[in-house]
């Protein structure tokens, strides 16, 4: 979705593209700051999408080429080769580390619940378990699921952030992987967790 944005965008507005002194070209929010060949796109920069996303690497033609880095702030970054602007292969990598396997992902699973914070740093001691990947948990509405960098509404279909601003909309594999893994707001004397341990383990939802 970001390449196809990042196509179209170049291709709509060329003709109004502006060059700077230090090689800059700003429009429609985005902004490039790298290399040119004929007036074009080429070599190494840096591209920054208007919501803030940006990539770093090799570009040819208007398009990644080569090998260059996604970085969504906050969330991780995407590590790839490129071929006129589609990934060829590449690794997500969520901010605090933990890389996204899509075969096989045994992160947060039924028999491992470990968070990656404890994976790296050791399980805390007896009624100090954590509740999330971080130390405090955030607080999130009765009945929605914690999902990292928000919660997710059953009843609206949405996910929020913790401020309670609309994020996004889930996909189907998405939903079913948070409802069955996640933590969810309770009320007191209800279990924090959903019982996993006789569900079937649901392929988990890729990072696009």
């Amino acid at each position: 979705l970001l390449l196809s944005r990042w196509k179209a965008t170049n291709l709509r507005h060329t003709s109004s593209l502006t060059r700077t002194q230090c090689g800059n070209m700003e429009y429609s929010g985005s902004r490039y700051e790298g290399d040119y060949c004929n007036g074009r796109i080429e070599g190494s920069g840096k591209y920054t999408f208007p919501d803030g996303n940006y990539y770093v690497g090799e570009l040819k033609d208007g398009m990644f080429h080569g090998n260059g880095i996604l970085y969504f702030p906050g969330f991780g970054k995407y590590t790839a080769s490129w071929a006129n602007g589609l990934a060829v292969e590449g690794v997500y990598t969520f901010a605090d580390g933990l890389e996204y396997q899509d075969q096989k992902w045994q992160y947060c699973s039924p028999t491992d619940r470990r968070f990656y914070s404890e994976i790296c740093n050791g399980l805390k001691p007896a009624g100090e378990s954590q509740a999330c990947d971080s130390e405090k948990a955030p607080d999130i509405p009765q009945g929605c699921y914690d999902v990292g960098d928000g919660y997710f509404n059953p009843d609206k279909g949405k996910i929020y952030s913790y401020q309670h601003k609309y994020i996004r909309m889930p996909s189907s594999d998405e939903v079913q992987w948070m409802i069955t893994r996640c933590r969810v707001g309770i009320s007191s004397g209800a279990p924090p967790f959903p019982n996993t341990m006789s569900s079937p383990s649901p392929t988990p939802p890729s990072p696009f």
